[in-house]
């Protein structure tokens, strides 16, 4: 406790509490909840109660000398700081894309055969469920959505358009884990990481809660493959124009100079090509030539050939063969490397999450500096303010619009939501903001795939363009669900309350990534594999408890009464079934960290004693946390404050 209150001040608080009902111990009257923000002033001299809002942006305070009180050489001196620290800016965020791109080509390095293996199975990808979970593990495997598309797009042949649909809303999954990762590099500051967790994991929610609604409506009626096939077959589209390769033209020049990948491998494999299996993905020769030769080849029977005849008991006949003549090597680092393809991946993986934390960190210590003062009162209002009314509604369509502009620039969803997550954290970004700049990343990303399937050549055009038409039109149902009536906006909801459980507890981040990237689509394509029969046997039975369990959580926070009086709290179950506080002392315990609540041991009297206000200032998340689910350890260690 850092300070006792004086005498009077008791007395009045007594007195509030009297008045207010309750008894002198301070024990409140049935059905009755009181806070101890109701009994505690805001500015008391204890000193213990925060009561403001942990969502609220921050105010960013310019603490440096006003513009009017500088001489001429002053003003001079900030602005060419100001000019420089801009450049600095821009030089930070053009290596944080470039190090995004590293990090692509190293996971397609560490899976990029598997992921091109997962395709071959065409049995396996007729199951929905299976279909998309292999999305999501591709998808994370190849850090890129796009790179996802363009093997479905191989994959698929005429006719077989209809199983690549799930596949796309698995891709639309997988690739929200980058800014995920992202935001996990702001776990120094426990409310930037609150706020950057709930921006980047609001991605996440919306993507899972469309394909909970979107994926059995389209088993139960092709609704998107039915559509899609309708507009393709209506309109005379012909194969246009590569598509604009704006971002790539800028960044390419250090990425491949460190280096480049023959992604065509991944294809090849994905297509059944066995030859593929012994080539690496990372390319040695950037110029070659291909040219045809006639030989003489072996095949299994002389029907379709004009020249063809028997020697040794086989069949033999004329072939044109495609041979390529190497010219020029590349010149990239890896380009004269004897190191395997699986080595070379988990170096740049490392080196690549390296060089992305360090900008991150210097971004937002560059972004503290810059936004202050009237600079971040103007940012803050252009971005957070609505229109006013009746036209307030307008501004979030216009925030989609922008979202969708920007990631088709930028020609990557990954990059954009990437790069405002640490503004939201910074709270430059409000999350009622950023939620539809992410919706509209999702549109911006599927207009690129359009594009760029408008370019395929004509044998694959209808099959590319009906695939990106369906990744189109499945965000774009689940923006009209998820984002225009106010009260079905859940995936804000739901990012604010994984939000407030990452700030306090923080290696759960990592655990929510391995379950929801990993775990958790692997478990499903297993049960998946097994067949319907045991996926359903299994999989019915947690649904319905999942089900029961939120609906007794809400009954417990809004109507308890109609409940069993064994059901108004979890108290009944094993501690470590209903509060996180008995892992989180496992964890901190097995990682030498203090932990969220002191031990007995432990000898940091700074860490305990900051603690120990943050268990008084749970007071200020009461709004989002259900009672009966607290994960605090004691209840009463607020009173004993007290």
């Amino acid at each position: 406790i850092k300070a006792v209150p004086p005498l009077r001040e008791q007395q009045v608080i007594q007195e509030k509490l009297l008045a207010d009902g309750f008894s002198a111990t301070g024990e409140s009257p049935p059905c009755e909840k009181s806070s101890i923000k109701d009994v505690v002033p805001a500015r008391s001299t204890m000193d213990l109660v925060d009561a403001d809002d942990p969502w609220d942006l921050p105010d960013l305070i310019d603490t440096g000398i006003k513009w009017s009180d500088l001489d001429t050489r002053g003003k001079i001196l900030r602005v060419l700081t100001g000019i420089g620290k801009g450049i600095l800016l821009l030089g930070f965020l053009y290596v944080f894309i470039c190090s995004l791109d590293i990090l692509s080509s190293a996971f397609q390095l560490v899976g990029g055969k598997a992921a091109g293996d997962i395709f071959q199975g065409n049995a396996v990808l007729a199951n929905p469920v299976a279909g998309l979970v292999i999305g999501v593990l591709v998808t994370v495997l190849v850090q890129s959505s796009s790179t996802s598309s363009s093997i479905v797009v191989s994959m698929v042949s005429s006719g077989s358009t209809l199983t690549a649909v799930p596949i796309i809303m698995g891709a639309n999954i997988g690739t929200s884990v980058t800014n995920t990762i992202v935001a996990m590099m702001q776990a120094g500051d426990r409310n930037e990481f609150r706020r950057a967790f709930a921006g980047a994991t609001v991605h996440d929610f919306f993507n899972w809660l469309s394909v909970l609604i979107l994926l059995p409506l389209e088993v139960a009626t092709g609704v998107l493959y039915k559509f899609t096939q309708f507009l393709i077959t209506s309109f005379n589209i012909q194969s246009g124009e590569d598509a604009p390769d704006l971002l790539n033209v800028i960044t390419d020049p250090l990425t491949d100079s460190i280096i480049q990948l023959d992604k065509s491998v991944i294809n090849d494999l994905a297509t059944g090509d066995e030859g593929a299996r012994n080539k690496s993905l990372i390319k040695f020769w950037c110029t070659v030539e291909k040219y045809k030769v006639l030989q003489n080849v072996s095949v299994e029977s002389c029907v379709n050939y004009t020249a063809c005849w028997e020697d040794g008991g086989k069949f033999w006949a004329e072939q044109n063969v495609t041979m390529t003549n190497n010219i020029e090597r590349c010149s990239h680092i890896f380009a004269y490397t004897t190191l395997p393809d699986l080595a070379v991946g988990l170096i740049l993986l490392a080196a690549s999450l390296l060089l992305l934390c360090t900008c991150l960190i210097l971004i937002v210590k560059l972004l503290n500096s810059m936004l202050k003062g009237q600079v971040a009162v103007v940012i803050k209002k252009v971005l957070n303010t609505d229109f006013p009314f009746p036209f307030g509604w307008v501004t979030g369509y216009i925030a989609i619009m922008v979202g969708a502009g920007m990631t088709f620039i930028v020609q990557s969803s990954s990059v954009f939501t990437s790069a405002i997550t640490p503004l939201v954290g910074i709270g430059v970004i409000s999350l009622e903001r950023a939620y539809p700049l992410t919706l509209g990343s999702n549109i911006g990303t599927t207009t690129t795939s359009i594009l760029a399937a408008m370019a395929s050549p004509g044998d694959t055009l209808s099959d590319s363009l009906q695939i990106a038409l369906c990744h189109f039109i499945f965000n774009i149902m689940g923006i009209l669900i998820w984002y225009p009536i106010p009260f079905m906006r859940i995936p804000i909801r739901l990012a604010r309350g994984l939000g407030n459980r990452t700030a306090k507890y923080r290696w759960f981040a990592i655990l929510y990534l391995i379950l929801c990237f990993l775990v958790l689509p692997l478990s499903v394509f297993g049960l998946s594999m097994a067949g319907w029969i045991v996926m359903v046997s299994v999989c019915v039975p947690i649904v319905v408890l999942i089900i029961f369990v939120i609906v007794v959580n809400v009954m417990q926070s809004r109507c308890p009464r109609f409940l069993p009086k064994v059901l108004r709290s979890w108290d009944f179950l094993p501690r470590p079934l209903h509060s996180l506080a008995p892992w989180d002392a496992v964890v901190t315990s097995m990682l030498g960290f203090c932990g969220n609540r002191c031990c007995c041991c432990c000898k940091c009297s700074n860490c305990c004693q900051r603690n120990d206000e943050e268990a008084v200032r749970k007071g200020s998340l009461e709004v989002y946390d259900n009672p009966a689910m607290s994960f605090d350890d004691d209840p009463k260690d607020t009173v004993t404050h007290f």
